[in-house]
């Protein structure tokens, strides 16, 4: 049942979560945002509503089987160690254990999310082009909310054809772009995220109780979720520039290039760009998702015992 209640987490959590984390695209990937709310009225001025759910369908499709998987695996791995080092899969884990599980759920799920991820955050940074004037350049900024004959379609359609679009342009390589940056990003970041939802529910429980309440289990996943965000934020900015690299000259040779040219470009404070966002999206996305998995955990117990 943890894949079940990891699969609903993960829907809920993508419904309250995605227009923020289409801003967080943009701002660690185009260096002309500002800030937060200078990329949101951007946005919003040149692509309404809809700009800030380019590229939904895909992860709403996908998102129930990574999370399924995230949290099947982080339960599946912590039983076998408890069992190995304790006699017993359901002893008290370790930090260790906790720690180790939830290293194992991060790096399992890079090899089911680099497509999706490279399709969103494709589809995410793409934006239209004004038609070059007949009479030469034109003065007008390159975006264009306006009149659709003077704009080039999009270059990808949807997640699908840009899926397609990829794989024959970039091969299956150019599918896996970014997944060592991935790798980096989520093995230290799930380890984060079960480790401190396991202490701060065994805060937050009352004395006598097993479990902590609902608010406990809210104010839990969302810190949780953020201090995962705020440990994964310099490596998810590698991971967006790799993965937005390709549509036109690649400027970025490997993770390693990517990091020192970055730097060396913007300074070091590049590695935290979308931090505050992140972290701000991250608290009620997964508020959202543990007391969903945590529900349907208490209902299904309830119902087979």
């Amino acid at each position: 049942m943890d894949f079940v209640a990891g699969a609903l987490g993960g829907v809920c959590g993508v419904a309250v979560g995605y227009p923020l984390d289409t801003v967080k695209v943009r701002i660690q990937t185009e260096p002309k945002y500002t800030g937060i709310w200078h990329c949101v009225r951007d946005t919003y001025r040149q692509e309404r509503v809809r700009g800030f759910y380019r590229g939904l369908s895909l992860p709403v499709c996908t998102v129930s089987l990574v999370s399924s998987v995230s949290f099947g695996t982080y339960r599946h791995c912590l039983a076998h160690i408890c069992r190995l080092r304790y006699g017993s899969a359901e002893a008290k884990p370790a930090k260790a254990d906790i720690t180790l599980s939830g290293c194992a759920s991060g790096l399992v799920r890079v090899f089911l999310t680099s497509p999706t991820e490279v399709a969103k955050v494709r589809l995410q940074t793409q934006t239209q082009q004004r038609r070059p004037s007949a009479s030469g350049p034109s003065t007008v900024p390159p975006l264009c909310p306006a009149p659709p004959a003077a704009c080039l379609a999009p270059r990808y359609r949807g997640p699908l054809h840009c899926l397609a679009s990829v794989a024959r342009e970039e091969g299956l390589r150019g599918l896996y772009k970014g997944s060592s940056a991935l790798m980096f990003r989520d093995g230290h970041s799930f380890a984060t995220y079960f480790l401190s939802y396991a202490i701060l529910c065994e805060w937050l429980t009352p004395a006598g109780l097993s479990r902590p309440d609902v608010l406990g289990v809210l104010v839990a996943g969302g810190c949780a979720g953020a201090l995962a965000w705020a440990v994964a934020t310099p490596m998810d900015v590698i991971k967006s520039r790799l993965q937005a690299d390709g549509q036109g000259q690649q400027r970025y040779r490997g993770l390693l290039h990517c990091v020192v040219t970055s730097v060396r470009e913007e300074g070091p404070r590049v590695l935290f760009k979308g931090l505050a966002l992140n972290c701000c999206r991250a608290f009620p996305v997964n508020m959202v998702v543990f007391v969903t998995y945590e529900a349907v955990l208490r209902l299904t117990r309830d119902l087979f015992t």
